[in-house]
């Protein structure tokens, strides 16, 4: 690609899959996996609570003061949850980047351990664009690359505007070039 703009289907300028920048992810992907995390944390809420109630049933013996700490303590991992749910999203777009350039794409990810993966085009196999329910209602979808090879033979890059990840799906196809195979 030649590093200009190209337009999309609404008319307004996009940046082309190959651009050697690091790009971060769409910023709302913060809100999805925000929402996701909510998800989780009714969902953990719910189960320990029925643990909770059914252990305080059963220990018929248990003096006040352990039924009060029992509770104490599942306010207190339910509370932690929904703040690690409401604030690991923040952290985790802050630490994700990716670059796609006429080599491939490398993705670069990882709050306390850092990784960085890079994909040349000549491993791509197929790609594939997946998007769950909450995904679409963000307008954003995941990027699943298949590689040939045992390690990192499925990479994927969670958080693209899905327009961006169907653009770079298409780029990082193979291209109808004669194989030496």
């Amino acid at each position: 690609m030649n590093g200009l703009l190209a337009a999309d289907g609404a008319g307004t300028a996009t940046p082309p899959p190959a651009d050697p920048a690091l790009r971060a992810l769409d910023p709302r992907v913060i809100l999805l996996d925000r929402a996701v995390g909510l998800i989780a944390t009714a969902i953990v809420a719910g189960a320990t609570l029925v643990v909770t109630i059914i252990v305080q049933a059963v220990a018929d013996d248990l003096a006040l003061w352990m039924r009060v700490a029992i509770e104490v303590a599942w306010v207190a991992f339910v509370g932690l949850v929904a703040w690690h749910g409401y604030h690991w999203p923040t952290r985790t777009y802050a630490h994700t980047r990716y670059r796609v350039d006429d080599q491939g794409i490398e993705i670069r990810r990882g709050v306390y351990w850092r990784e960085v993966v890079n994909v040349p085009r000549s491993r791509v196999q197929h790609t594939d664009v997946t998007q769950g329910p909450i995904d679409r209602r963000f307008g954003l979808g995941t990027l699943v690359i298949f590689t040939a090879g045992t390690d990192y033979a499925r990479v994927e890059l969670h958080g693209l505007e899905h327009g961006d990840a169907l653009r770079i799906r298409t780029y990082l196809l193979p291209r109808a070039t004669p194989d030496a195979v």
